[in-house]
């Protein structure tokens, strides 16, 4: 939380996009024969894969355990997320008339598990904050339009440049509705939140100041009033990274294409920074990992605060192990 804020810290603080997930053997066997969904809407499953890593590894932040499409899901958004596909919907939304009718507000008591397995996660965490998290609109757009995951985002693409109220109409529907969901888990007891995006690095940069940047905005400053810190990640954004600040980040995440000395000068010194490790670093010899990691250490040391984390998730044959002896270098480093 200090570095977020850009205050002093005693050691640079860690955490991992992706670390409640597929690396861990213990959660393999608690999610076993339980579909992605349906294990994001049960409370005392969420608390107990969200502790996970936070037990074995000793971050210095948990991330709440659950899925972009978790509340597309409880405004009533047919979908489902497809074992090796990823999110996949019945009815892609392609008009203004079909965003206004089937993207309604979402309220608290349509994610009610998400409350309580705040309230449960921050119980048992006791002074390690809990980070809430949504997708950003464009992400979220991008499966809506598509219908699915994608590799050129035509569709989108195509609705951005020739339907503008149609565009319009759907990022803001979505920005109102990942504003919602991040409040419900700060209500509840999350200390920071992250809007991510994952697909938004396929825009241009005069693209994304027109098309993508003020609804990142609208959720990033509907959620202001909370004074939680705001952490803005996208993958491929070296391009953006400035403009990903301006939208209103206090922390912006940096991904491994870029330098993070590099990454810092584009968010200027107003913002902290969180990253940059390449998630692959992590198959390399231990001398590989340390010296890399102490790479983005040392440049970290420019930021006004600086999370360490990876550029992108944790991948799924990564060795637990290794992100084990990653957090005890990080912790060791010395930050005077």
């Amino acid at each position: 939380m200090a570095a977020c804020r850009g205050e002093k810290v005693d050691h640079v603080p860690v955490w991992f996009m992706r670390q409640a997930g597929r690396s861990l053997p213990e959660y393999r066997k608690v999610r076993e024969g339980v579909p992605m969904l349906e294990s994001c809407t049960r409370p005392e499953m969420v608390v107990e894969i969200t502790m996970q890593p936070v037990r074995r590894y000793g971050v210095d932040a948990a991330i709440f355990y659950s899925d972009i499409v978790v509340p597309l899901k409880a405004v009533g958004v047919d979908l489902d997320i497809v074992p090796g596909t990823g999110p996949v919907v019945d009815e892609p939304i392609r008009t203004r008339k079909a965003a206004e009718k089937r993207l309604r507000a979402l309220e608290p008591d349509d994610v009610r598990y998400v409350t309580e397995a705040v309230r449960g996660l921050v119980s048992e965490l006791g002074d390690t904050p809990l980070i809430g998290f949504a997708g950003a609109p464009f992400t979220l757009a991008s499966y809506l339009v598509e219908g699915g995951p994608s590799r050129d985002h035509r569709l989108t693409k195509e609705l951005m440049y020739s339907a503008p109220d149609a565009w319009d109409a759907l990022m803001s529907r979505l920005a109102d509705i990942a504003a919602a969901f991040l409040r419900v888990q700060v209500d509840a007891g999350a200390r920071a939140v992250q809007l991510f995006d994952s697909w938004v690095g396929t825009l241009s940069r005069a693209d994304y100041v027109r098309y993508v940047k003020p609804y990142a905005a609208k959720v990033l400053s509907s959620v202001a009033d909370l004074g939680v810190p705001r952490i803005h990640f996208g993958v491929g954004t070296g391009e953006l990274l400035g403009e990903m600040a301006d939208a209103g980040a206090d922390v912006v995440g940096v991904d491994w294409r870029v330098d993070l000395a590099e990454g810092i000068e584009r968010v200027g010194k107003g913002r902290s920074v969180q990253g940059n490790l390449d998630p692959t670093v992590l198959f390399a010899p231990q001398d590989v990992i340390e010296a890399k990691a102490r790479a983005v250490l040392e440049a970290g040391r420019s930021a006004r605060g600086h999370v360490f984390n990876l550029g992108h998730g944790v991948l799924p044959a990564t060795d637990p192990d290794a992100l084990a002896r990653l957090v005890e270098l990080v912790h060791s480093y010395e930050v005077g």
